[in-house]
């Protein structure tokens, strides 16, 4: 599960310059070197005379097989100071590259937040489900779906009231994050989406939820992204006035 918002994340999401959908048609891009196309067989570029990516540090000319890839997973490959992205998002093979010299990235100033403020940090209590249940949610793409392996959700509780979240797994061996909404999406916070990291739960299933620590996922930033929508009871009809605000780049301050 790769979802969670990091600095290093953020930069090199930045950085991309388009969001290619593969199929058996062989397609040229203008951010990347090469012919490109899918099948059966994964993912395959045909490099013209003259041009070359490097994956895995070793040089690749003419044409080259990235193999059929796993879900969510992805190849890096270098040309010249750019990051050709290779993955699988929603069962659709991508190419993403990722330019230093890119706008968004060269104009970033940083995201707005709320103040810290001790009374967000929340003690909850997790509740692992007997088996993890797999959970089907939208994307920031319109018509692309994400299937996640559900391992409990989170009670806890805001304002007097007795609150949940689903969990998904998270960075990290027992580490679990959420993605919500709340009151404050689409006026202060990004309409879409955050996301909470968590820290594995104690054994006595206690668990400490920072919403201080709210982050906004790429599509935050970007329309080139393709990330999870929470599930529909992960929207919470409290205001958490906690962690990041909108971007700057979607009319935040």
């Amino acid at each position: 599960m790769t979802t969670e918002a990091t600095a290093p994340d953020l930069q090199a999401f930045t950085e991309i310059t388009g969001l290619h959908w593969l199929d058996d048609r062989p397609q040229r891009f203008p951010d990347a070197p090469g012919a490109w196309h899918t099948g059966p067989d994964g993912v395959v570029v045909t490099l013209d005379d003259g041009e070359e990516l490097v994956v895995d540090g070793t040089p690749m000319r003419g044409e080259h097989h990235f193999g059929v890839l796993p879900e969510r997973g992805g190849v890096d490959a270098v040309w010249r100071e750019a990051v050709i992205e290779v993955a699988k998002r929603g069962g659709n093979d991508i190419v993403r590259p990722r330019h230093p010299d890119a706008p968004l990235r060269t104009a970033f100033t940083g995201t707005p937040a709320y103040a810290p403020d001790p009374r967000w940090a929340v003690t909850g209590r997790y509740i692992p489900f007997d088996e993890p249940r797999p959970t089907t949610v939208g994307a920031a793409v319109e018509g692309l779906e994400h299937v996640y392996d559900a391992p409990g959700r989170i009670e806890f509780e805001l304002y007097g009231r007795l609150l949940s979240l689903t969990a998904f797994p998270g960075r990290g061996e027992g580490r679990l994050m959420a993605l919500f909404t709340d009151a404050t999406s689409g006026i202060t916070t990004y309409a879409a989406n955050r996301v909470l990291a968590l820290e594995p739960p104690a054994a006595d299933g206690t668990v400490v939820l920072d919403f201080n620590r709210a982050a906004n996922l790429p599509c935050a930033y970007t329309d080139l992204a393709t990330c999870p929508l929470p599930p529909a009871e992960n929207r919470l009809l409290v205001a958490i006035e906690a962690g990041q605000k909108i971007p700057r780049e979607r009319g935040g301050s």
